[in-house]
Parts: structure tokens; C-alpha cells; sequence
């Protein structure tokens, strides 16, 4: 909900796809930027839109996607994680992605891992830091690279393209690290990027 309202402030148009609309609706009106955002069944939500984001549990990606329909030529951002059930670690062996198993279950769609670094907190807010914090994105359509940086910069991320779609072999097990910091050992923080002061 966080990244929908940042980008529809934003002046961007947001279509969320959810299982009862009319119940969404009811508990999210008095939210802000309410005027630019609307509840839909997933598959007409995705109709119109050049920007899709998958934003699910991980157990749910397959059906999620399923329900979504074709997806071809569409950006779509995975912000989900591969992660067991408890958290205590991730499902794969970094051999393969979460990522790039959703753009199998995707053909056609132009697929991007972001917006899956950092805790939700930390996402209805990045401006509580001093420094901007980073978000990394990568995906293989060149083309869309800009698209999907300009979002991250409008929810207040420093968006740094991280390379094509098989670098979320390494974005994923850098988000269990922010878990394991964050939610283990309860540390209320960031990650940022700090440049080199050129000679």
C-alpha cells in the first residue's frame, strides 16, 4: 500500500489489484492521496497498466501471477522474497532467483527485482535518515531500466541499477541480511550508498 501511495502522490495513476475490492475500498478511504488510487479484481487491475508490481508472499507469487493472466510487455517489478516461512532463511541455493522464477511464470513480461532490500517501515519512510537510502533494481530490458529507476527515486530511494536479472541471486540474499540485522537483532536502520570524494 505504502509504494502504491508514494507513487500516486507522485502524480502517477494506481490501479491496486486485491481479492474484494469493495472491502479494500472501504478500509483504505480515508488514507492519503485516496483521489489517485483504486481497488479492482488482479486482472482488470493489470489491464491498463505499463507498470505491474508483485507484491505478495512468496507462497502466493504462482497463484498471484495465475491470476493476473499475460503479462507481455508490461514491466514487473518482483518486490518479493524467496524466503521459508518462518524467515529464518531462504528457500533457494542462490544457483536461481526468486526472480528469475517469476519471469518463467511471466513470459513476455519485462521482469525487475526491487523494492525488496528493506522492512515496510522503512519504505513509508526513507526520508527518517540522514542519507537517502539505496534501493538496487536489475532486470534484462533495457529500455525499461529508466522506468523502474524513476520509481524508486519517487518513493525517496537512491535507485542505482544493479545489472540484468540473475544479479537477484545476489539483491535477495541481501535482503535476508537487512531481516537477520533488522528483525534478529534489532538493529533500526538502512542501507546507503557513500561515494568516494573524487581527487
Amino acid at each position: 500500500m505504502g509504494l502504491g501511495l508514494a507513487w500516486a502522490k507522485a502524480g502517477n495513476v494506481i490501479r491496486f489489484g486485491v481479492p474484494d475490492p469493495r472491502v479494500a475500498s472501504r478500509k483504505h478511504e480515508a488514507k492519503p492521496s485516496a483521489a489517485e488510487v483504486s481497488f479492482h479484481p488482479v486482472s482488470i487491475a493489470v489491464t491498463e497498466a505499463d507498470v505491474v508490481v508483485l507484491a505478495t508472499p512468496w507462497r502466493a507469487v504462482t497463484e498471484a501471477l495465475t491470476q493476473v493472466g499475460d503479462l507481455t510487455g508490461k514491466v514487473l517489478i518482483d518486490v518479493t522474497n524467496p524466503l521459508l516461512a518462518d524467515f529464518s532463511w531462504m528457500e533457494d541455493d542462490y544457483t536461481i532467483s526468486g526472480a528469475e522464477r517469476v519471469a518463467a511464470l511471466a513470459p513476455g513480461a519485462h521482469v525487475f527485482k526491487a523494492f525488496n532490500q528493506t522492512g515496510s517501515e522503512n519504505m513509508a519512510d526513507p526520508s527518517a535518515y540522514s542519507k537517502r537510502p539505496v534501493m538496487f533494481a536489475c532486470g534484462d530490458d533495457a529500455p525499461s531500466v529508466d522506468t523502474v529507476i524513476n520509481l524508486i527515486e519517487q518513493t525517496g530511494f537512491e535507485g542505482v541499477y544493479a545489472g540484468p536479472l540473475k544479479v537477484a541471486r545476489l539483491i535477495e540474499p541481501y535482503a535476508m541480511l537487512w531481516i537477520h540485522l533488522s528483525k534478529k537483532l534489532g538493529r533500526d536502520f538502512a542501507f546507503c550508498l557513500e561515494k568516494a570524494a573524487k581527487k
